[in-house]
């Protein structure tokens, strides 16, 4: 892929480098709206802010392909896991890119650069003593013949009594259930009976002392998630059971016929993909990510992992490769104020959404729904219709609309300004703080709030346009028409992590050469728009959304 670099000046507040990541896709189904809200869209439209600031950064992902639901699906579609995963990993890969999601590398956890460096991380666990081997009691369904790990077994929370809950996560309070209590197997619903196997564990309650210390110490995390997972440590750590009794996943050295957890070898990928890209590239990977800003995009479910897994590993090698920086986590979203449910077809697939809508319609009312907290979002069909129709299109749309419209048919290129009285001099200083207004915003993950910035800009240049009535060609309409189109060339630039597609748009109509990403983030508080200037093209860059179809999309929930 290619990157969107730029040779601005970055934001003292940002590191020269980042490295970009997002939970991973299990290549078991088709990605929906409720896994772009709150991961894979937030983090793109950080990497372009990022790479918009000068910042040399990398977003980069992978599937996540190993596990026991893909080994049963596989064998149900008789095809080999190989395969199956395969199909998956290209159609996110579309998927995601249909959305304007730009990886800068998408690979897979099977590849064999993740296997090599996950058993490299067990070996060196294992010298540094945090590996040890003992033999356990694990359920096993005499039904299917087969020991049942992880998400084959569910039953009650013994934590918050939750029921239909997995046994390696309850999704209800986010904890890791030591043992399930009244399992059954998820395959057939029978109570499995319990057989001896051996297994590997990692010492994950020795590393109390430094995690608190880690969390503590990073500024960067969010307060409210910081203090429920140091309450889990002061609470007791479990040490963590890292292997499984199935045939795929990454091999475990000296005990082929195990592999490991999935959740041991996945976010290991986040590494082994950057070190292979940059590999690719000729730059040295570990020195890379040790001196560039680290994000991991997550939603709240997998808050566990992320914040006491994944860096008790990185501490257990010594940090040869650094904890993360920012773990921005969202909440998740519901659809038309119901848990989303594949299983229940109460879903809406990306790939049919995008068959409807362009792609900047889900990405603007997403991030406008979606605060930076834990707190669940929830998609409503008629909401989002009313937002882009209210807001989108009868605000940025017809700001667009108009003063480019009228400046092309009235001027043909842009006037020379009159000088400027009151109302002229507050709208050109509305232009000159967007930035600062913007950026911080940005810089601390406030996605929603940064956007509404943009509109709350638009909304007062539609005002300015409106009392200043230029197309009575009264005194102070060449002004009007300068400091408005400039407004425009400012919410192109500002829109563009946000909305691509149509701030790429916008642009061509401004009659702006190349592409906004070409262009540094500061620019959008810059009168860059000078007399003379020819505009492009006059459109609408939006389409409105009718009720009629809104009507078909809620009659098609649950139908699949």
């Amino acid at each position: 892929m290619v990157s969107f670099l730029s040779c601005a000046t970055q934001t003292h507040s940002l590191k020269p480098r980042a490295i970009i990541t997002s939970a991973l896709p299990y290549a078991n189904g088709e990605i929906h709206l409720g896994h772009v809200a709150s991961t894979y869209l937030p983090a793109d439209v950080t990497t372009r802010f990022l790479k918009m600031n000068g910042v040399e950064a990398y977003y980069v992902c992978a599937s996540d392909d190993f596990g026991t639901p893909i080994l049963i699906q596989a064998e149900k579609e008789k095809k080999t896991p190989q395969e199956y995963v395969a199909h998956w990993n290209k159609r996110d890969y579309d998927d995601f890119t249909a959305f304007d999601i730009c990886f800068d590398f998408f690979y897979r956890t099977s590849s064999p650069e993740n296997i090599q460096f996950v058993r490299y991380v067990f070996e060196k666990l294992k010298q540094n003593g945090h590996i040890y081997e003992t033999e356990i009691i694990q359920f096993y369904c005499k039904n299917d013949q087969k020991f049942l790990p992880d998400r084959y077994v569910v039953g009650v929370c013994p934590y918050c009594k939750a029921v239909d809950q997995y046994s390696d996560l309850c999704e209800k309070c986010g904890r890791v259930p030591e043992e399930i209590e009244n399992p059954k197997c998820a395959i057939c619903g029978q109570p499995p009976t319990k057989e001896k196997t051996t297994h590997y564990f990692f010492r994950l309650k020795n590393f109390g002392d430094q995690l608190t210390k880690w969390l503590e110490e990073n500024e960067h995390l969010q307060k409210d998630v910081k203090k429920y997972v140091q309450n889990w440590i002061s609470s007791g750590l479990i040490d963590w059971d890292i292997t499984r009794d199935i045939t795929w996943g990454v091999p475990i050295p000296g005990d082929e016929s195990k592999v490991f957890y999935g959740w041991f070898d996945n976010h290991l990928a986040y590494i082994s993909t950057v070190m292979k890209f940059l590999g690719d590239k000729g730059i040295d990977g570990r020195e890379f990510w040790n001196s560039a800003d680290i994000y991991h995009f997550i939603g709240k479910d997998i808050v566990y992992h992320h914040y006491l897994f994944l860096p008790a590993m990185r501490l257990g090698i010594n940090q040869e490769y650094k904890l993360p920086d920012y773990i921005p986590t969202r909440g998740h979203l519901t659809l038309q104020s119901k848990k989303i449910s594949k299983s229940r077809n109460w879903y809406i697939g990306l790939r049919d959404f995008l068959s409807h809508y362009p792609a900047d319609y889900l990405r603007y009312y997403l991030v406008s729904i979606n605060p930076y907290s834990q707190d669940d979002l929830n998609f409503d069909w008629d909401d989002f219709a009313t937002r882009i129709n209210s807001e989108l299109i009868a605000n940025v749309g017809n700001l667009v609309n108009r003063a480019l419209g009228f400046t092309k048919k009235t001027f043909g290129t842009i006037p020379e300004p009159d000088d400027l009285d009151e109302k002229d001099k507050d709208a050109e200083m509305k232009i000159k703080t967007l930035l600062s207004e913007m950026t911080p915003l940005m810089e601390q993950n406030h996605l929603d709030r940064a956007l509404k910035k943009v509109m709350e800009f638009s909304i007062y240049f539609n005002q300015y346009f409106q009392h200043k009535e230029p197309w009575k060609k009264g005194p102070g309409t060449n002004s009007c028409v300068y400091l408005s189109v400039n407004a425009v060339h400012a919410i192109a630039l500002a829109l563009s992590p946000f909305l691509p597609q149509s701030a790429q748009k916008i642009w061509v109509q401004l009659g702006m050469p190349g592409k906004t990403t070409d262009h540094p983030w500061s620019a959008i508080s810059e009168i860059a728009i000078q007399p003379g200037h020819v505009l492009g093209e006059i459109a609408p860059i939006f389409v409105r959304v009718e009720d009629a179809d809104i009507k078909a999309r809620k009659e098609e929930l649950g139908t699949k």
